[in-house]
This record gives structure tokens, sequence and C-alpha cells, in this order.
């Protein structure tokens, strides 16, 4: 028997430009509590039913480094499926459900959310490709027998629901069913040099990047101030000895100070001048 964990591996320490809204990778990867707590839910059926763990991610070669440290935790076998960029829930799950049925996985362990999207989408994804049962968002998880899980699951209002889920089957946990186990110094030592089985993702096809720049407005040719002396031209491009209306507050019916917004307007160059009617004989 074969127990899997899918984690998604998601950059913890993005730049974000406060201005455009670009996001600049960085080099620290890892998973949610979620993903954390259904790695660890694995290793203990694993433990429970003699069987093998695997996990399985969908990420470049640089998540291989943090796929060792679950190798330190005690995962037997580490998959990474070969993709770059960032594909849709629904393309990741297609990946991941044809690894884990070449695997032969009798029960896959999620996490309920990511740490980026977080829309907890993929295990019913991975669910409906592989047709197995499907228990999502559980609080507790415990063990009738090999491949048999006695789960609660937490529902609106308070409720919770009680199930029981055979394999082949795929559950999502939230990250307070487990804590991840700390992996001793000769462990994580020694998983330095496990290897990572990677899988290629023919076909994946990432939709393109969107990048943002801050709009800048049009230059606009504006004609040189006139005059021979410097406080001239000052004059001119400050506007310092033009005329000006003062500011005033005016209190008026609706109707009345709509038609002096208008009338001002006008005053200023904004609207065109109504053309006046001719005088006609009475």
């Amino acid at each position: 028997m074969i127990v899997a964990a899918c984690v998604k591996l998601v950059d913890l320490r993005p730049g974000v430009d406060r201005l455009t809204g670009a996001v600049t990778p960085s080099t620290t990867l890892g998973c949610s509590a979620a993903d954390r707590a259904a790695v660890e839910l694995a290793l203990q059926l694993a433990d429970s039913w003699s069987a093998e763990s695997v996990v399985v991610c969908c990420g470049p070669d640089r998540a291989d480094p943090v796929l060792r440290e679950f190798a330190a935790a005690g995962v037997d076998r580490l998959v990474r499926i070969d993709a770059t960029g960032a594909p849709d829930s629904a393309d990741v799950a297609g990946l991941l459900a044809t690894t884990l049925a070449g695997l032969g996985a009798d029960v896959v362990v999620c996490g309920d959310h990511s740490l980026d999207r977080g829309s907890g989408s993929v295990p019913a994804f991975v669910a409906g490709a592989l047709g197995a049962a499907q228990a999502l968002g559980l609080v507790e998880v415990g063990t009738e027998g090999p491949g048999t899980l006695r789960a609660t699951r937490r529902l609106d209002g308070g409720r919770r629901e009680r199930l029981v889920v055979d394999a082949p089957s795929v559950v999502s946990v939230e990250g307070s069913v487990a804590e991840l186990r700390r992996a001793s110094l000769a462990a994580t030592l020694r998983a330095g040099d496990v290897p990572v089985e990677v899988v290629a993702a023919p076909g994946l096809v990432v939709p393109p990047t969107v990048t943002t720049r801050p709009w800048v407005p049009p230059t606009r040719v504006q004609p040189p101030p006139q005059g021979t002396a410097a406080l001239e031209r000052v004059v001119e491009l400050t506007g310092a000895m033009v005329e000006r209306t003062p500011p005033r507050t005016v209190e008026l019916p609706p109707d009345r100070a709509a038609a002096l917004i208008v009338e001002q307007l006008r005053a200023w160059g904004y609207l065109e001048a109504v053309p006046s009617e001719p005088a006609t004989d009475g």
C-alpha cells in the first residue's frame, strides 16, 4: 500500500513593488501549515499500515532541498513533477493525478489550502481525475484499518460531519490536524543525498506572465515663455500677474447652483459660449 502526500511549494518572501504590484521572486521556498500536516498524516498512516510514504509536488528544481527536508522526517520517496511558471489548479491537478496513478497511490493526503492562492481546489480536481472518494477540509483523521479512514469534517455553523472513507481516496486536512515531526540531525545530514525522482510535464501550457508599469501621462508641448529678462519669464510661467476671480462661497438651490457652475466653466474657457439669439420685433 502507498500513502502519498501532495504539497505545494511557494515563494515565502517575494518582493512586491508598492507602485506597480510587480512580484520579484526570492530564493526561499516553503509550504503551508496544512501541507506540512498532510505530510505528517501520511507518515502516521504509513507507519500504522506498514505502507510506503511518498511526497509529490509540482515545481522547478529549486524545490528539491525542501523536499529533502521531508525525507529527513521519514518520507520514503520524493517525486517532483518538473514544471515552471504558474500553471492553474486544473493543470496541476491533472499532472498530480497522472503521477499518483503511475505510483499506484491508494490514499492521497493534501493540505486544504496553499500559501499563495489558497483556493483548496486541487484536492477535488485530483479526486475527480482519479475517480477516488474525496473528503475535504478535515479537522480530525483516524484509521480503522489499512485503507480506511475515520474523519471529521468542519461544516458551517459550528457543526461537524463524521465520515468513513475507504481507499482509493483523496483527503485534504487543515493545519491543526498534525504537526510535522522534527527530524534528527543525523537524518537531516543523510537527507542531503536522498534522490528526488523527476517526472516530466509534457504538454503543460503556462499562461504568459502579465507585467504592469505605472501610468505615465503623455507629454504636452508648451510654448516657451516670452520676455528678455528672467523676471519676465518667471512671471509668465507662474502667472503671478494674471487677473483671477477670487474664490467665493455661494448657497443656492440645486438648479441655480448648477447654472452658476456652468456659467463659471464658460468664463474659464472649459465650455463653449452659448450664441446669443437674434432679437425679434414684437
